[in-house]
């Protein structure tokens, strides 16, 4: 506080009154996360203060709040011989993260100088814990040898997320998926590309590549899958051409028929629904269908001039569709073309 009074000395004893009672503001307890909405160039200040100072203090007060939770986050679960002063901050950080988690996300695209520093504090839930509790660093603590990146993957809910088609190759092979529910993630991620050397993944971006973790006959397997499926693929893509960008054999589903994805660096399905909930302009999507080809489902598309393929096809992506987490675009024949199938 001396050096932000000193610094405060020069703007003159109106505006460095001003200056100092928000400076307090920020540093009283239980308001950390302000500072990073000082932080923020259309915060208003009074139009008489220098800029370098008001800069200062607003980096000042950055630096001292992430220094703040840094040791909240070290401490949040004390170690069983912890000092009595360490374990009076049991779960307090877990508190702040409740209350202001989206809001330190939102640093990513907006704090580039402390991008690391806060990518740091980030909390997630996970295939292994519901708990909002997994940090980057807990995670590659535990990655398996070989493995090469972080996956994750972003949904409307926590339900949502651990029952996405998406991740039955990850629950084959017990590699673990952070599970981002906030409506904020995918947007700040496009500002984190990796942690500490090691790159982020969707896994419902691109196609599946496992490295070392997938074994040569599966790779094989897949391969020959995809050859023999061609012209079922084909006839696939020409029935959905108005809805998928591309169809293909899937080397990430074990259980379920279908899944879509996007490519690699494309806008997923769902920041897209979020952009148009939200009033705003978003480009159109067309995500890629990927198909089970040893799932029952699919095997009978395969049959000799099947009566029914175009009804099939276009259930398969309406299903892969709801799993995502869309609605049909149209509900009505989705239906149609289920019951045709029961009768």
């Amino acid at each position: 506080m001396v050096a932000i009074s000193q610094r405060a000395q020069g703007l003159g004893t109106e505006n460095a009154f001003v200056v100092l009672a928000e400076v307090n503001q920020l540093i009283r307890e239980g308001r950390d996360i302000i500072s990073f909405c000082i932080g923020q160039p259309d915060f208003p200040t009074p139009t008489n203060i220098q800029d370098a100072g008001v800069k200062a203090i607003r980096e000042g007060n950055t630096r001292r709040v992430l220094s703040v939770l840094e040791d909240l986050a070290k401490h949040d679960v004390p170690a069983d011989d912890a000092s009595e002063d360490d374990k009076k901050d049991a779960g307090k950080f877990t508190k702040f993260y409740a209350e202001f988690g989206a809001v330190l996300k939102e640093g990513l695209g907006e704090d580039f100088s402390n991008k690391d520093k806060i990518s740091k504090l980030l909390r997630f839930a996970s295939t292994t814990s519901d708990a909002v509790s997994v940090s980057f660093a807990d995670y590659k603590a535990r990655m398996k040898e070989g493995q090469e990146a972080i996956y994750y993957i972003t949904a409307d809910t926590l339900a949502a997320a651990k029952n996405s088609p998406q991740l039955e190759v990850f629950r084959k092979k017990g590699i673990e998926v952070l599970l981002m529910t906030d409506r904020v993630d995918e947007w700040a991620l496009n500002f984190l590309n990796e942690f500490d050397g090691t790159a982020l993944q969707s896994v419902a971006k691109g196609a599946v590549d496992l490295g070392s973790l997938q074994d040569e006959a599966e790779k094989k397997a897949a391969e020959d899958a995809a050859e023999t499926f061609k012209p079922i693929l084909a006839k696939l893509k020409e029935a959905l051409k108005d809805k998928a960008e591309d169809v293909r054999v899937t080397t990430r589903l074990v259980d379920s028929p279908a899944c879509l994805v996007v490519k690699d660096h494309g806008m997923s399905m769902q920041l897209a629904r979020m952009l148009k909930q939200a009033g705003q302009e978003a480009p159109e999507v067309k995500p890629v269908l990927e198909v089970n080809a040893e799932h029952p489902l699919v095997k009978k598309l395969s049959a000799d001039a099947n009566p029914h393929f175009h009804d099939l096809a276009h259930i398969l992506f309406d299903q892969a569709l709801l799993a995502e987490g869309g609605l049909p675009e149209d509900p009505a024949a989705y239906v149609k073309r289920v019951n045709a199938l029961l009768v």
